[in-house]
C-alpha cells in the first residue's frame, strides 16, 4: 500500500489540514522532528501548527528553555524543510492560559492571577501583554514570512477569579477582560500581515459586541475531541460555531490523533480518534471553515505527565490525515494506514514503539490491577481476622513482584524503540512516572503485610 492509494478524493474537502506538534511532552529530537515533516506531507497535511514551550531557544528569558532545547539552527532548518514540503508552518505561542513555562521561573510571579498558581497570566497585569508579545516577536523573528500566529489563549480556569479581575468582568464584561489584554497583541500581529488564531474556549459566553471586536483581527479554532458538535454537551456544541459565524468570524475546527484519550495513556483510541475527526470534517463543510487541526498532546499541561508518543501514534496521524482530506477512512482502514508507512521506511520503527507503548500500558494496567486486590485483602484482614490468610497475601506480593520484573523487561524495549527519536531524558521521565508508583507501592505492600 503507497500513501497515494490511500486517498480517493483527487481534491480535499478542507483546504488547509493541520497537524500540531505539542513539545512540552516526549519532543522528538532534531533529526527525528525534520523527518516527521515527511510523514505529514505524505500524509496530505498541508499545516504543521507548532506549540513551542520549553523547546524553543527562547532569548527573552533562557530559564524557559528545557535541557533539550533545540537550537535557532534547528528551528531554520525545520522552517526551510517544512516549506520545500509545501507546509505552512504555523507558531503557537500562549497568551493567557497555559502559562507555566514562564510563570513558573522566578521573577514573573507578580504576573500570575492567582499567586500560588503559575497555570494562567493576570490579563490586568502590568508587564503582561509586555510578556506576550516579546514572546511572539522572538518567534516571528526566526519565521518572518509565516502567514498565521496561535496566541492560545485557552482554558484560563482562573480568570475572574480574584477581586481585581472579578470587578473588571463584573463592570465589563468578560470579553472586555480578554479583548483589553489580547487586543493590541492582535493588532501588532495584524500589522506585520500575521493573522492571529485562538482557541474558541474562552469566547463561548461573550457578549456581541466583544465578539465583533474580534472577528476582524483573529480566527478561532473551535476544538473538541469527543463526539460530535450536534449532539455533545460541552464547549464546541454547534450552537457556539453557529454565533460564532452570525458575528462573521472565521473559524478553524480541532480534532486530535492523539493526546486526548486520558492525561496519562500511551496510545490513542483509534476509533474515538476517527469518528471525532469526521465530526469536524462534517462541520468544516457546512460552515465553511478555514481548516481543521489535528491536534497531538503530549502533556495536558506543562506540570503534567507526558502522554502517547508521536511515534507510537503515527497509524493514527495518517488516518487522520485521510478522513481530513476525503471525508471518509481508507479502504483498508487503520492497517492500510500501516502498511503505507513502508513506502517511507517507516514501518518498522512505528511498529517498535507501538508494541513498546502496548507492552507498557498492559504491565501498567496489570500492576494496578493486582496493588488494588491486595490493598483489599489486606483491608480485609484487619477487619475481619477470619479472612486473614498470610498465603494469599504473600502470592500476591510474589505476583506484583514478577509484574515489576516484567515492567523492567519492558522499560528496555521501550528505550530501545525510542532510540534517537527521542532524547533519553524524557523516556527516562516518562518511564519513571509510569513505573516508578509501582515499586512504591510494592514497598508500601511489603511493609503492610508484614504487620
Amino acid at each position: 500500500m503507497t500513501f497515494d492509494r490511500l486517498f480517493r478524493n483527487e481534491q480535499p474537502i478542507i483546504a488547509k489540514r493541520g497537524v500540531h506538534l505539542d513539545l512540552k511532552g516526549v519532543p522528538p529530537t532534531a533529526d527525528r522532528f525534520v523527518e516527521l515533516l515527511s510523514v505529514f506531507a505524505a500524509a496530505r497535511y498541508n499545516v504543521v501548527l507548532i506549540e513551542w514551550e520549553d523547546s524553543f531557544p527562547w532569548a527573552v528569558d533562557e530559564r524557559f528553555r528545557s535541557e533539550t532545547a533545540y537550537t535557532p539552527d534547528d528551528i531554520l532548518h525545520f522552517r526551510e524543510t517544512a516549506r520545500d514540503l509545501g507546509l505552512e508552518f504555523i507558531p503557537l505561542v500562549q497568551c493567557l492560559g497555559h502559562m507555566e513555562t514562564p510563570l513558573s521561573v522566578p521573577g514573573y510571579e507578580q504576573l500570575r492571577e492567582i499567586p500560588d498558581d503559575s497555570s494562567a497570566l493576570n490579563p490586568l497585569a502590568a508587564g503582561a501583554g509586555d510578556l506576550i508579545q516579546k514572546l511572539a516577536d522572538v518567534v516571528l523573528n526566526l519565521k518572518p514570512d509565516g502567514r498565521h500566529f496561535h496566541l492560545g489563549g485557552d482554558e484560563a480556569r482562573t480568570m475572574g477569579k480574584p477581586p481585581a479581575t472579578k470587578a473588571y468582568i463584573d463592570e465589563h464584561g468578560k470579553g472586555a477582560l480578554y479583548l483589553q489584554h489580547i487586543e493590541p497583541i492582535l493588532d501588532s500581529l495584524n500589522a506585520r500581515g500575521v493573522r492571529p488564531i485562538l482557541w474558541h474556549d474562552m469566547m463561548i459566553n461573550w457578549d456581541s459586541d466583544a465578539l465583533k471586536s474580534l472577528a476582524g483581527k483573529c480566527d478561532l479554532l473551535t476544538w473538541g475531541y469527543s463526539g460530535h458538535p450536534d449532539t455533545t454537551n460541552h464547549h464546541f456544541n454547534t450552537k457556539y460555531i453557529k454565533r460564532f459565524r452570525d458575528h462573521r468570524i472565521a473559524l478553524w475546527g480541532g480534532t486530535a490523533y492523539k493526546g486526548a484519550d486520558g492525561h496519562n495513556v500511551d496510545l490513542p483510541n483509534i476509533r474515538q480518534r476517527g469518528e471525532n475527526a469526521q465530526a469536524w470534517a462534517d462541520i468544516a463543510r457546512r460552515f465553511g471553515y478555514v481548516g481543521v487541526i489535528a491536534t497531538a498532546w503530549s502533556r495536558y499541561s506543562t506540570n503534567s505527565v507526558q502522554c502517547e508518543p508521536i511515534d507510537a501514534a503515527l497509524d493514527s496521524l495518517i488516518n487522520i490525515g485521510v478522513i481530513m482530506h476525503d471525508g471518509r477512512p481508507p479502504d483498508g482502514g487503520i492497517d492500510a494506514c500501516i502498511s503505507a508507512l513502508e513506502e517511507l521506511g517507516e514501518r518498522d520503527r512505528f511498529e517498535a514503539c507501538k508494541s513498546a507503548m502496548k507492552h507498557l500500558a498492559e504491565v501498567r494496567r496489570r500492576g494496578w490491577q493486582e496493588i488494588q486486590s491486595l490493598r483489599e485483602q489486606i483491608v480485609l484482614c484487619g477487619t475481619d481476622a477470619r479472612r486473614c490468610s498470610s498465603r494469599r497475601k504473600s502470592r500476591g506480593l510474589e505476583r506484583l513482584g514478577h509484574t515489576l520484573k516484567e515492567s523492567e523487561v519492558i522499560a528496555e524495549e521501550v528505550r530501545r524503540g525510542f532510540a534517537k527519536l527521542v532524547e533519553p531524558i524524557w523516556i527516562e521521565e516518562y518511564l519513571n512516572t509510569r513505573l516508578t508508583p509501582l515499586r512504591d507501592e510494592l514497598s508500601a505492600l511489603s511493609s503492610e503485610a508484614d504487620t
